[in-house]
């Protein structure tokens, strides 16, 4: 017997990224909001007992290391079962663009198999799968609007805001985090740490959705890359607020007020990848994950759990 679902593993931007410094663990301490939009990945699950555990991962772009084998992996040991995982990926989320796609991915596998197994794992456990995994990949295990501190795995819930649409364009530009890390490094000091920390808490605290963030990457990202700071300045003509670039980069996205302004936007901007998105509550955002496992899922509960669970 096999349980199937097509699930959308959906993309994310930043409203906010201060980053404050070096942490003793290797990665840097930071303060963001997350922000899940209707940029998604398709992905088609088929999970099949089996006395011998096998994972294979079809699409139509192959991913080198794709996270989605390692948090199958992880989920298989975690519900103590042997299967045959079988997935097909439609990836429309551009890959290095700062969107988290791999990480939502992931996250998607981490949601799904439990469902498809008849087997629950707690909330607080996958979140410790997810960020084995990568430090975006807890957010996505809850998505809406999120304020994230430490490495970016302490989360927790801000008010969902209303459903502002928007373009996001993937310029193609691949940035490197790790260089980005690096490059902005010597410009943090303790007398910036603070009064990030103190600004970030006024954001967090307004209407973050309606109000300009600060990416602390755009500095470094926009020496090595002008036109980012120039596709960030056209969307800012043309109404967007806010517009900044999300993660590291190297996609911008601006948010409007009306469809109309979106439309007119769409017409001026000239990019191979240009995407309309709308901010997704996360409310919308479990709704999604209810309707795509409605054959397998019962009760309202959070992380979706099997109706054959035991």
């Amino acid at each position: 017997m096999s349980a199937q679902a097509r699930v959308r593993a959906l993309a994310k931007v930043n409203l906010d990224l201060r980053v404050l410094g070096p942490r003793p663990d290797g990665y840097h301490e930071i303060r963001t909001i997350f922000q899940t939009i209707s940029l998604a990945d398709v992905i088609d699950i088929r999970f099949t007992r089996a006395r011998r555990s096998a994972i294979r991962i079809a699409g139509d772009v192959e991913i080198p290391d794709n996270l989605m084998a390692k948090a199958t992996a992880l989920a298989l040991e975690e519900l103590g079962v042997t299967a045959r995982v079988e997935f097909d990926l439609h990836k429309r989320i551009p890959m290095g663009a700062g969107l988290g796609g791999g990480s939502s991915d992931a996250a998607a596998v981490l949601l799904a198999l439990p469902v498809l197994a008849g087997r629950p794992v707690e909330l607080a456990r996958l979140m410790e799968l997810g960020a084995a995994l990568g430090s975006d990949v807890p957010f996505f295990l809850l998505g809406g609007a999120a304020a994230a501190l430490g490495r970016g795995t302490e989360l927790y819930p801000l008010p969902d805001g209303p459903a502002r649409r928007g373009l996001l364009i993937a310029p193609g530009v691949h940035v490197s985090t790790a260089a980005a890390y690096r490059a902005l490094g010597p410009r943090l000091t303790t007398e910036s740490q603070q009064n990030k920390i103190v600004s970030f808490q006024s954001l967090a605290w307004g209407s973050v959705a309606r109000r300009a963030g600060v990416n602390d990457f755009e500095t470094v990202v926009f020496e090595q890359f002008p036109q980012l700071a120039g596709l960030k300045q056209r969307l800012r003509e043309l109404g967007a607020q806010p517009a900044m670039m999300s993660g590291s980069g190297s996609a911008i996205f601006g948010l409007f007020d009306t469809r109309e302004q979106v439309d007119r936007a769409r017409k001026s901007i000239h990019a191979e990848k240009v995407f309309r998105i709308s901010l997704v509550s996360r409310a919308r955002y479990r709704g999604l994950w209810r309707r795509a496992l409605r054959p397998h899922v019962g009760g309202e509960g959070w992380p979706p759990l099997s109706r054959c669970t035991r």
